[in-house]
């Protein structure tokens, strides 16, 4: 022997010795890994392949058997993936950073506790069906080792008592500290051969060692490989036997049987109390199948037209309590030569998948189902008693097959029984991985030789009695139970799954009784045997032969296999007798594993690295076993067949021996097509694969059989996954199935139920994300569940080297299922992908699996300020500019400089002329005001000032009043008696704790030496709840104006200085920031004069203003430009349209107004409010068509969504001016242009087609209004063919720009900073107002009515609430539209950033319970559309988020409330 295998050896020496010693279980784990530590394998050596048997040890081959022989084989366990994940846990239980934990509403967790769910009735099965309950005690100490279950629902179970335990802690700190210490890199590949170390795999008594040299491979990732094996040859199966008394079809068998031994028993029906129901002899099958063959040939339909002919195709539905009927419906479908498609029991007309069954049914021109009576008893009905059609079925006659309701067959009447041929013999449905349902046709000459290959394969006789626990109807429990047992002239014993659920052990006890020789069972069915064994001593499986594991394709179900038969070997059970096969829909059975006599054989097995199955490669595990595989072969392919393994995608090409692929067989025993799809055929059944010289393999075709693998030592074929649980994430490779298994492997029976866990990917940026579903047990605790599931992400993120993109606990019972319980995965998949799952929990790891994003931007120096106009290319330092027209003193009204003037001259001029009319909410005028009204009333203000108040020139006063008349004549009452007036919004009388200390505090900034309001609003400040929310005794003197002095003030005050303060402008804007802007009289003279002519407002004019008047362009509409222009203002409070929506609409249509202002807020009022009473409001008779002009006031950018409903024109203004473009009549309509958004985060403008990916809308904010000045700077702006600009800060010079901030509350640099800045070059003597917002400005083509070329501002965003992520800038409002279009329930949506996090706060309109769906739905849209993850999604209650009177979302507000836990959230997702 050579040094390794001496060393090999006295490594397993000790073990042996150490094993039978008497040592504790922890000191047995500390001494094995102290002995094993110098042995542990390295990659490297070169070895033959053709020496695989001559080099292995035959000293060393017995301590490869089973526990049998008294030896721990530690390297071929099947529970080494437990303890694995049980060790991965444990290495982060030392690091504890603090993650927060969800946060959830408490009524949410009142409706997931016990009291609202019941257990599932079925917590396990395979995708087709669902087992017993999984609490039952009593577990044997090998049942803590993983015992894993059937396809899609496998894994180990918790850990062995042997192996690391994680320890106590289970806080949240663990997700966070695999996220920060776990650096993933997942290249993309450009093809899936991959790299390599060796593979070790046992068969018969030898080791075979396969190792290959490792070749530097120049790729992203250091790990990646290729295959070096030499290309596989295509195995080939024994040859099938040719027996002569085989029947040349199977209907001869039965015809045979029927006639020769027709007491012969040919299927035993059970009751759900495990009794014989009704034995079905071969004599009763052959007579009523023929009985029914006749009724439907001649009793469906007329002689003339029958419903049914030879070769068209009949659906089957029976319930799987009732193979009796089942069978003699099917041979009855056979001798009558039409086809047969089995399918399941609709119980409701929306089962999950249904839809998709019926469009094979119309598909394949189904128009007769067969069914038994029990189940047309069953079957949904009508109030008529008629069954329904279903959703998506064809119209269907039910016929009913008992015996009763049939006619018999003239004595002269025989099915004619032809020999096998190329016919359809029946076509079997087959479910894919995206819920759609194909048809497997299978030809008789197919069927037959299948029959015959098993009937070789498993050494079947005549009268063997068979117990079969598997689906009749399909799959391997037809092939068995229906088919080949007739040939043989067999006995079956078939056991329904409701007695199963009832008694798991039935069938072992069906084996003893009956002293079957064969079991056709899934691992589900050995699993919960062991969880119901209770040492019972009247069971033996001693008369078995053969135990045959229908899954045992899953490379899972080994767990199963070695845990049953380390209990029932005490039971008779022998370990040769366990035989998995492998199999599909398409290639029918593809490999079995055959019984053998000889005990002393072990079958193959071996333990692949987990990350080389990912990179398609055969590698055995070389690093603490934490990541591997343990497989088992399921035999050599079929007699008369061929196998061999094909490239996944592409071309199909031979794979290298060490490589794993897609198996694919030619065969005579496999299906034929997929019916109606001649496409799809041609890539599944007719596939010639190629060798990597060019030649094909063979002149037949193969067909792929959906199975992935490779083929060992011996033609030994071994599986290690499915195509329709295949994932590939970053070019590598995954299986569902693994997953599940690492997931139920962390403390599985203590929060979930093992059998309802769901695996998919969805795709999120370009690639494929894992998703991981589970229903949860409802005694778990928040706490619990929170520490299980971030468990659960460290523990694939460890084992599989993949991050989790979502994993969510969803309530017991109500994942959708399968006719028969199971799970359905494309349907879960589909309720997750529309937000319908309704999770009781959610965990996000956006930051672990996302490793596509862009790189973040860096930053580059600037260059120097020029800019261009979109039409022409400039080069050299240029400024965007635009420019309004003069302004021409047109009218009498020009020639004052004081807004108080005009009033007084207006008083005289045009005394009677109507200025304001105020609306109530019920549409009626409440009061109105004209010329010399308004003087009158504004002089007694003013006398009440300077008599009452005592006040000097200059003082400001605080204007506390609700939208009305007595606002107007206050303010000009302030002016007439010389002082400075401030609006400010009164305090709301349902909540005066929130918002009287604003009033207070403006109050307070500007200094304010009076405040004025009304009786109303003057008790409401001493009231109760206002003292306790303000202190009294600081506020300033309040007058009460509702009692007026009668007399007039002595002398009105005039003003001699147009520079002078004329108001203070005082507003919150949307990040907080409270702020009064110094507005001088000459300021509101060229504000008014620029007003009236852009709006041609003139005396003979009505305008219909729903504005609120405190600050901004609402206040200049509501309070001065009246007096100035003459017009007559319409006055409607928007608070007023909380009672009647339709105010507005309606004053608009009945006062016959063309031209009226509104806001966003009053807009979207209008639209919720209305958008479903059209017709009634038509009745009504609401008319707009006269309305000419409909403006937005607005300082942001305009709504597109609102606008269109709506109107075309808008405003926009801001701090420094309150009107920088206004929108006219004259103008052209607004024009919309569609930006790139990518580039708009790197401060560009990119011009694009409407339609484009990431394409914006934006809509012109108005055309710049007269005697304004418009710059664009601070950056390089250059065109180029694609139309790119840069995105730039707007400047405004104009007559009416605001003086500055008041020094009360702003500092000098401030002011400087943005009243009074200057050019650096070029004109560097005029004075520039900054106005923070960003934008750009584009020539157009449009001409106004002055003929002048048309000058376009399109308004992007504030500056300030711009947010830098990533080293990009982002806009909330486009965040936040692709939130709204996530998800229905959406109704509002707010983001704002948290330290380098982005917050997503969204109002719910619906059922609490669809808070936790938001959550996924919101992460992936501002992933694929702004490349972000978010960080934190709030979900909360409408009315939320706070909103100004403009309409405007105060982010910062919201954030501080988020902050301090003020929002009172439904719930908080910490995407960590």
């Amino acid at each position: 022997h050579t040094h390794t295998d001496i060393q090999t050896l006295t490594l397993l020496l000790c073990l042996f010795f150490l094993s039978i010693c008497d040592i504790t279980q922890k000191g047995y784990e500390k001494k094995r890994s102290k002995l094993i530590r110098a042995y542990v394998p390295h990659p490297g050596g070169m070895e033959g392949m053709s020496h695989r048997p001559s080099f292995a040890p035959p000293s060393a081959a017995r301590f490869h058997r089973r526990r049998s022989s008294g030896t721990r084989d530690e390297r071929y366990r099947s529970d080494v993936h437990s303890e694995a994940v049980q060790a991965v846990l444990a290495r982060h239980v030392e690091s504890k950073v603090a993650v927060p934990m969800p946060s959830k509403r408490r009524s949410l967790v009142v409706q997931t506790s016990m009291d609202a769910y019941t257990p599932p009735d079925s917590s396990s099965g395979s995708e087709e069906e669902a087992g017993p309950g999984d609490d039952m005690p009593g577990m044997e100490h090998w049942m803590t080792r993983p015992a894993h279950l059937g396809p899609a629902h496998l894994g180990s179970t918790s850990s062995s008592s042997s192996s690391t335990q994680s320890g106590g802690s289970g806080n949240a700190g663990r997700l966070a500290d695999s996220l920060a210490h776990t650096h993933l890199s997942h290249p993309h590949l450009a093809h899936p051969h991959l790299t390599h170390t060796h593979t070790h795999l046992t068969q018969s008594h030898h080791v075979f060692r396969i190792k290959v040299s490792v070749s530097v491979v120049q790729q992203p990732d250091p790990k990646q490989r290729r295959p070096e094996g030499a290309e596989m040859l295509a195995v080939r199966g024994e040859d099938l036997g040719v027996v002569t008394n085989w029947p040349p079809s199977l209907e001869a068998a039965l015809q045979r049987w029927g006639t020769i031994s027709p007491k012969a028993p040919c299927l035993t029906s059970l009751d759900t109390t495990g009794k014989p129901l009704y034995v079905l002899t071969y004599g009763k099958l052959w007579s009523r199948s023929v009985k029914l063959a006749f009724n439907i040939l001649h009793k469906l339909g007329s002689k003339q037209e029958p419903m049914v002919r030879p070769g068209d195709r009949v659906a089957l539905v029976f319930p799987n309590n009732d193979p009796v009927a089942f069978m003699v419906a099917f041979y009855g479908c056979l001798l009558a030569e039409v086809v047969p498609v089995p399918i399941e029991v609709p119980l409701t007309r929306k089962d999950a998948g249904s839809q998709q069954i019926g469009f094979l049914l119309g598909s394949c021109g189904v128009t007769v189902a067969l069914t038994s009576d029990a189940c047309h008893k069953g079957l949904p009905k009508s109030a008529t008693g008629e069954i329904p059609q279903f959703r998506g079925w064809p119209k269907l006659l039910w016929f009913v097959t008992e015996s009763k309701h049939l006619s018999k067959p003239p004595r002269d009447w025989f099915p004619h029984i032809k020999d096998a041929n190329s016919d359809t013999a029946y076509i079997e449905y087959k479910t894919c991985k995206d819920g759609s349902v194909l048809g497997v046709t299978v030809m008789r000459i197919a069927l037959l030789t299948h029959c015959q290959a098993l009937t070789q394969s498993c050494g079947y006789t005549e009268a063997e009695t068979i117990v079969n626990v598997l689906d009749f109807k399909k799959d391997v429990g037809l092939w068995h139970g229906i088919l080949t047992s007739v040939m043989n002239m067999m006995h079956v014993i078939s056991v329904p799954y409701s007695l199963m659920k009832v008694n798991p052990l039935s069938w072992i006890q069906k084996v003893y009784h009956f002293k079957a020789k064969v079991a056709c069972v899934k691992s589900r069915d050995m699993h919960w045997a062991l969880v119901a064994h209770r040492e019972q001593k009247d069971i033996s499986l001693s008369s078995l032969r053969m135990l045959l594991v229908a899954d045992g394709s899953n490379p899972w179900s080994i767990s199963s296999c070695d845990a049953f038969l380390n209990v029932f070997q005490s039971k008779g059970l022998r370990s040769e007798v366990i035989c998995p096969c492998a199999s599909s829909p398409e290639a029918l059975t593809v490999a079995i594993r055959r019984p053998v006599e000889d005990s002393s054989q072990p079958p193959g097995r071996g333990v692949l690295s987990m990350q080389g199955l990912s990179y398609s490669v055969v590698r055995v595990d070389t690093e603490e076993r934490l990541s591997v595989l343990t497989v088992q072969d399921v035999g050599t392919v079929m007699p008369g067949g061929r196998g061999v393994c094909v490239w996944v995608y592409g071309v199909p090409l031979l794979c290298k021996t060490d490589e794993i692929g897609e198996l694919c067989v030619c065969s005579v025993a496999t299906g034929t097509s997929y019916y109606g799809l001649t496409g799809m055929t041609k890539n599944t059944f007719e596939v010639f694969p190629v060798a990597s010289g060019g030649g094909l393999v063979s002149e037949y075709a193969f067909v792929r059989t959906g199975l992935l693998g490779f083929v060992g030592p011996g033609g030994l074929v071994f599986i290690s996954g499915k195509m329709d649980g295949l994932i590939v994430v970053s070019g590598r490779r995954h299986n569902a199935d693994d997953i599940i298994a690492t997931a139920l492997a962390v403390e599985p029976m203590k929060f979930i139920y093992r059998g309802r866990i769901a695996v998919f990917s969805v795709t999120v940026l370009h690639d494929e994300r894992i998703v991981v579903v589970a229903e949860q047990r409802p005694d778990s605790t928040e706490e619990d569940s929170f520490q299980w599931m971030s468990r659960v992400l460290q523990a694939i993120d460890s084992i599989h080297g993949v991050g989790v993109f979502c994993l969510g606990l969803v309530p017991a019972n109500t994942l959708p299922k399968t006719p028969l319980g199971g799970l359905h995965l494309s349907e879960t998949k589909q309720l997750y992908l529309e937000g319908g799952l309704h999770p009781c929990n959610v965990l996000m790891c956006p930051h672990t699996c996302v490793t596509n994003l862009p790189k973040p931007r860096q930053k580059q120096p600037e260059i120097g300020p020029a800019s261009v106009m979109v039409g022409n290319l400039v080069s050299g330092k240029r400024i965007a500019m635009a420019s309004g027209r003069d302004l021409g003193q047109t009218d009498d009204n020009d020639q004052f400089l004081f807004l108080s003037e005009v009033l007084q001259w207006r008083s005289q001029t045009t005394p009677e002329h109507i200025l304001y009319t105020l609306l109530s909410s019920r549409g009626a005028v409440s009061s109105s005001l004209t010329c010399l009204q308004l003087h009158k009333r504004a002089e007694r203000v003013a006398a009440l000032l300077l008599e009452r108040g005592g006040l000097q020139e200059g003082d400001h006063i605080a204007l506390v009043y609700p939208p009305g008349i007595d606002l107007i004549a206050a303010f000009y009452g302030c002016l007439y008696a010389g002082c400075v007036p401030i609006t400010v919004r009164p305090p709301h009388p349902q909540n005066i704790s929130t918002t009287l200390p604003t009033v207070k505090m403006i109050v307070e900034v500007s200094r304010s030496a009076c405040v004025m309001t009304t009786a109303v609003i003057c008790k409401l400040l001493r009231s109760k709840e206002a003292v306790a929310t303000v202190d009294i005794r600081n506020w300033p003197p309040v007058l009460d104006t509702d009692d007026l002095p009668k007399k007039k003030s002595p002398a009105l005050y005039k003003p001699c200085n147009p520079d002078a303060l004329a108001y203070l402008d005082f507003s919150v804007s949307t990040t907080g920031m409270l702020a009064g802007v110094q507005i001088s009289h000459n300021a509101v003279g060229a504000f008014c004069r620029s007003v009236k002519l852009q709006c041609e407002l003139y005396p003979s004019r009505e305008v219909a203003i729903c504005l609120d008047p405190y600050c901004g362009l609402g206040f200049v509409l509501w309070c001065l430009c009246s007096v100035y222009s003459g017009h007559q203002s319409i006055l409607i409070p928007p608070v007023e349209l909380e009672s009647n929506p339709a105010l507005w609409l309606l004053a608009v249509s009945q006062l016959r107004v063309r031209d009226t202002f509104c806001s966003y807020s009053v807009m979207e009022l209008c639209t919720k409010g209305l958008g479903l009473q059209t017709e009634a409001l038509k009745a009504r008779g609401l008319d707009l068509s006269r309305v000419r002009a409909c403006v937005v006031v607005a300082e942001e950018r305009p709504r597109m969504s609102l606008t269109h409903s709506f109107s075309k024109l808008t405003a926009f203004g801001c701090r420094v001016n309150l009107a920088i473009c206004l929108q006219g009549t004259s103008g052209p309509d607004p024009t919309t242009v569609y930006v790139d958004m990518r580039a708009l985060r790197h401060d560009r403008v990119r011009l694009v087609e409407r339609g484009s990916p990431h394409s914006l809308p934006l809509m012109e904010s108005g055309k710049v209004g007269p005697v304004l000045c418009f710059n664009i700077c601070n950056s390089v702006l250059r065109l180029s063919k694609t139309q790119l600009l840069e995105l730039l800060t707007i400047w405004v010079h104009s007559a009416h720009n605001g003086s500055g901030y008041y020094s009360g509350y702003g500092e000098e640099v401030l002011q400087s900073d943005h009243f009074i800045s200057r050019l650096s070059f070029g004109d560097t003597s005029t004075v520039w107002a900054r106005t923070g917002y960003l934008g750009f400005l584009r020539r157009t083509e449009l001409t106004d009515a002055s003929g002048e070329r048309h000058d376009a501002l399109y308004v992007v965003g504030a500056l300030e609430e711009a947010m830098e992520l990533r080293g990009m800038r982002y806009h909330p409002i486009d965040i936040e539209t692709s939130v709204i279009r996530t998800h229905q329930s959406i109704m509002e949506c707010a983001v704002f950033p948290w330290t380098n996090l982005l917050v997503v706060v969204v109002e719910l309109e619906g059922s609490e319970q669809e808070a936790l769906d938001l959550v996924p739905m919101v992460t992936k849209a501002v992933l694929e559309e702004h490349y972000l993850i978010v960080g934190v999604v709030v979900v909360t209650d409408i009315g939320v988020i706070p909103i100004n009177s403009r309409g405007e979302k105060q982010r910062m507000h919201l954030r501080d409330g988020f902050l301090q836990d003020q929002l009172d959230p439904i719930y908080v997702a910490y995407n960590m």
